[in-house]
């Protein structure tokens, strides 16, 4: 139990979750199908077979609350896991609040993120099926970090495509990929068709999550001893996240608390998902409730701006087709330098939650959230991702809020990775170089332009 003084809760290793939680189990309405990018019909698992290993889209597709979580995947977990649930009474005391602040801090892992709890599970899963190469796509460059790392572990050459605004204002992320012995591009490349026909209009283009994800898909599609693998978005990427949550259940229960707010940010939703979603099945089960809030950037607001609507999760078209919160397949978000949440669209499970009303969906401009980081910073100890940052910024508005109100409510926010690598953002914003960037309306509207129209026949509706 928690005391006046705890700041910090610690599970022992025994109490590390055995199996992954599957909110598909507790869904009051299913997801809608997922469709064939070339056909636009629901996608079987041997159509996805090309992409992923079997095990992978038996998951992805799995209405199961529970999978276990295997043994050689525990084992790395536990270099860094049960990660530490903290207390921020600095930060408490910097803001005067009556509100009891709690994150649950994923940046002790080796890479410094959330990513390695999928990354080491799908290199593991591609492993035990005989795949000796995967590609992929990254952003800030967090995802590949971590599955450079477990590619690493587990003996699998890997491939990564970097957005190419990323890949230039972070170097030191580009240096941990190579150091754990990856491949690294900036996207788009000359490395692939989809990547040459973009540069060939545009050489000067900053790249998009979506370029890089045609550009990785492309590589596993053509080559039939590589598979494809992706740090967010996809329902099994999320279901191994949820270890997160699970775990701040637990240590919740150690500060004998329990959240009346629940924050994260949201890029493609996996951090997010990873701690809120055990949390919202208490909910849909009945056996608890709080509000969950989800933080984007004000320079792509994908859930408070993009229609829930079927769209492509790439560029080139070739990834499959599904219903989520997008701002189109071809928008170029702005160079924020929150990399990992520059993606145009959302995971199909957070935006089938938001469109039943389980989430609050927030959206934040740069500055706003650099400076909640720094103050985070001053106060806790720890200088945050810039993603991070958008999580903390809510954070501290419901603390003020709960400071006007004179309301002591518990608020527990996910600090996804630490920042460490993204010291020449915090320059710019010291030296007053950062700039807001404003919803593109026109450039997302001509995105929209391009949604694939769906018959009614394919998504049963």
């Amino acid at each position: 139990m928690g005391d006046d003084k705890t700041r910090k809760y610690v599970l022992p290793e025994s109490e590390m979750p055995e199996a992954y939680y599957n909110i598909q189990a507790d869904l009051p309405v299913p997801l809608p199908p997922v469709l064939h990018p070339g056909t636009l019909e629901p996608v079987t698992p041997d159509d996805l077979a090309p992409l992923f290993p079997m095990s992978l889209v038996m998951q992805e597709v799995s209405t199961e609350r529970e999978h276990e979580i295997p043994e050689p995947v525990q084992d790395v977990y536990r270099m860094y896991r049960p990660s530490p649930l903290i207390r921020a009474r600095g930060l408490e005391k910097a803001l005067d609040t009556p509100a009891k602040i709690y994150y649950k801090n994923e940046g002790v892992s080796p890479p410094g993120s959330h990513k390695p709890n999928t990354a080491i599970a799908q290199a593991f899963y591609n492993k035990q099926e005989g795949v000796t190469k995967i590609s992929t796509e990254t952003g800030a460059g967090q995802w590949g970090s971590a599955l450079s790392m477990a590619c690493a572990m587990f003996d699998i050459d890997c491939t990564v495509f970097m957005v190419r605004v990323s890949y230039d204002q972070k170097p030191y992320r580009r240096a941990m990929i190579e150091t754990y012995g990856a491949t690294i591009y900036p996207s788009p490349s000359d490395q692939t068709n989809a990547g040459r026909a973009i540069l060939a209009e545009d050489p000067d283009c900053l790249g998009s999550l979506g370029m890089a994800i045609s550009e990785a898909v492309e590589v596993a599609a053509l080559n039939d001893d590589t598979k494809y693998s992706l740090g967010s978005v996809l329902n099994h990427v999320l279901m191994h996240q949820t270890i997160i949550g699970q775990e701040a259940i637990k240590q919740m229960e150690m500060a004998d608390d329990y959240p009346d707010v629940i924050i994260g940010c949201t890029g493609g939703g996996s951090n997010f998902a990873g701690l809120v979603f055990p949390f919202i099945g208490q909910q849909l089960r009945g056996e608890a409730n709080a509000r969950v809030i989800a933080v984007e950037p004000a320079a792509c607001p994908t859930l408070t701006k993009g229609p829930y609507a079927f769209d492509f999760g790439d560029t080139a078209h070739l990834a499959p087709v599904v219903k989520m919160h997008t701002l189109g397949s071809t928008f170029v978000p702005p160079g924020i330098h929150a990399g990992g949440l520059r993606y145009h669209g959302m995971a199909p499970l957070v935006s089938h939650l938001l469109d039943l009303g389980y989430i609050e969906p927030v959206a934040l401009h740069q500055l706003d959230v650099f400076a909640a980081g720094v103050q985070f910073a001053r106060a806790e100890g720890i200088i945050p991702a810039p993603e991070s940052n958008h999580a903390i910024s809510a954070a501290i508005s419901e603390a003020l809020r709960c400071k006007e109100e004179g309301s002591e409510e518990t608020i527990l926010f996910n600090l996804s990775g630490h920042g460490h690598f993204d010291m020449g953002a915090y320059i710019a914003y010291m030296g007053g170089q950062l700039v807001d960037y404003d919803y593109p309306e026109e450039e997302i509207a001509m995105a929209l332009a391009g949604l694939p129209v769906v018959s009614v026949e394919a998504v049963g509706d």
